[in-house]
């Protein structure tokens, strides 16, 4: 009898997404379109961020938004309320964006005139760290009342990310988070992390997260 062949279907499905990836971030770059690939578990406040940063860079980069969820449309409905271009990607199931979904994104909301993109993902801290969506940069927001033993449950993300945007800080009274506790855990894990302390509700370290932005942005289009 012949051997039994063994398929990994993982492993093949994230080489053809890595490629695919490779070629767009290419693609952005040749464009000098700057795609933040940004990531968090559900309710940790990534519209909120999103929209306080947009208003922000929007007065100086032509910024747009890809929306991904499983379902609904309310998120990319607040972001074009507050004078931003979206697109909505309803992935019907899948719990993160690939490349190719990303592509279609770009291709709707006709990237190639837009200085800055944002991605927000599907909200959850493990499928979506697996998968390179061809972003320049990838970021994720933990919330205050996630704990911040976060980095030993979800190492990949935290591993994968280029900086992490703690929100809800206006919360940490509240709780027995300890930040000193959680840039000792980043440290181990990646310690050229950007980490950024902000409350989206007070506006609180926004300054700080969109001044580093702008500084990344401006020296990517130059």
């Amino acid at each position: 009898m012949d051997e039994i062949k063994l398929i990994q279907i993982k492993e093949e499905i994230l080489t053809d997404n890595d490629r695919a990836a490779r070629e767009l971030r290419r693609k952005l770059t040749e464009n000098k379109t700057f795609l933040v690939n940004l990531m968090s578990s559900p309710g940790a406040g990534k519209t909120t961020l999103l929209l306080q940063t947009a208003a922000v860079m929007k007065q100086t980069y032509k910024t747009g938004v890809i929306e991904a969820d499983i379902d609904s449309m309310v998120d990319a409905e607040k972001i074009r309320e507050a004078g931003v271009e979206s697109v909505q990607l309803r992935t019907g199931g899948f719990c993160h964006l690939d490349s190719l979904m990303v592509k279609q994104g770009l291709e709707a909301l006709g990237s190639d005139t837009f200085d800055l993109v944002f991605i927000e993902n599907v909200g959850n801290l493990v499928c979506p760290a697996e998968f390179d969506t061809g972003a320049i940069k990838n970021v994720m927001i933990l919330s205050v009342p996630e704990g911040d033993d976060k980095p030993l449950k979800y190492p990949l993300m935290f591993s994968t990310c280029d900086v992490l945007i703690v929100n809800k800080t206006d919360m940490l009274s509240l709780t027995d988070f300890d930040m000193d506790r959680l840039r000792g855990h980043i440290s181990r894990l990646n310690p050229t992390m950007k980490i950024f302390e902000v409350s989206a509700k007070t506006g609180q370290g926004i300054p700080q997260w969109t001044e580093w932005l702008k500084g990344e942005l401006s020296a990517f289009l130059t």
